[in-house]
């Protein structure tokens, strides 16, 4: 049997529990890592554009935009998301009309080109905003 000396044999593991070891430490780290991105607060949700989508779905009818029924835009702030407040505003070349209160600087915003239905028969080009904040 082949001796070996001390400088040789200094350092040596088994495969196998150096696997376990290099195991431990990625497991351990990817842990850390998830745990540390769920408990880190965010502030980059986007919350505007999905209820931008919600919102045209309930005040759009055929595509238009029914500006003069001020109902439909206090219904429209139904489907924001909870615990948020939501504004919704309707705008045209000549007017605004709008919903909910004043959203702070803050706010989440989305927007999208609509046609507004201003009187019957009287159709315009406009604008569908949001606004949302906690």
């Amino acid at each position: 049997m082949p001796r070996w000396s001390a400088r040789e044999t200094r350092g040596q593991a088994e495969p196998t529990a150096a696997l376990a070891a290099v195991f431990a430490v990625c497991l351990g780290l990817g842990l850390y890592a998830g745990i540390l991105g769920d408990a880190t607060p965010t502030t980059d949700r986007d919350l505007a554009e999905p209820t931008l989508d919600r919102v045209h779905g309930v005040l759009s009818s055929g595509g238009v935009v029914d500006a003069a029924d001020r109902g439909s835009l206090v219904d429209g702030r139904d489907v924001g998301p909870d615990g948020y407040e939501i504004n919704v505003s309707v705008r045209t070349a000549e007017r605004e009309w709008s919903a909910g209160p004043v959203p702070p600087g803050r706010a989440d915003r989305a927007s999208r080109s609509v046609s507004v239905r201003r009187s019957p028969g009287r159709i315009s080009p406009g604008e569908l905003r949001v606004a949302v904040w906690p």
